[in-house]
């Protein structure tokens, strides 16, 4: 069994949060989900996240890196052009990444990797609109289907969500 966390915030895409959500269950993880002001929020499509109500949400100051094994970042563009300006989200990032933890990431959340400074020299996939600002971060865009550089895995695109996802698992077989 591993830990991990998911963290995101009101008008995430919906699909990028609930995929990894029930695929972390069914890995038999122990997660925690951490919603930026601490409850449940609606996603971009209308969905409560978390899907599961009786699954406790934590804020940002309940969390520690040292508690967990992965962080997953949903994408939803709303959602990470908000709560890319919390300073303790990013550090907790930055601080992750340092730790050598694995971080894995689609779409839009590589907004929150560049907010962390830590694309630079990094194969990573984003949304195709944010090329310019991974490249302009030090990053080397791709839209791959799942990119693995070090301990941190990306995807551009919610249609992409099974072979990131297995790319991420396998760090924990």
């Amino acid at each position: 069994m591993f830990t991990s966390i998911i963290i995101s915030g009101a008008l995430a895409q919906d699909h990028e949060f609930i995929y990894p959500y029930y695929r972390l269950l069914e890995a038999k993880s122990k997660l925690d989900v951490c919603i930026i002001g601490g409850k449940p929020v609606n996603g971009i499509l209308g969905t409560i996240l978390p899907p599961n109500k009786d699954h406790p949400v934590k804020d940002i100051n309940q969390i520690n890196v040292k508690d967990y094994e992965l962080l997953v970042l949903p994408g939803g563009v709303k959602a990470m052009e908000k709560i890319r300006q919390d300073e303790r989200l990013i550090k907790f990032i930055s601080d992750f990444h340092k730790a050598e933890k694995v971080i894995a990431c689609i779409c839009s959340g590589a907004q929150l990797l560049i907010s962390a400074k830590i694309v630079k020299g990094k194969k990573i996939a984003g949304y195709y609109s944010m090329k310019d600002d991974i490249i302009n971060a030090g990053g080397i865009y791709t839209d791959l289907p799942a990119v693995v550089d070090g301990k941190i895995i990306t995807t551009a695109h919610y249609k992409d969500m099974g072979p990131w996802m297995a790319a991420t698992l396998n760090f924990f077989k």
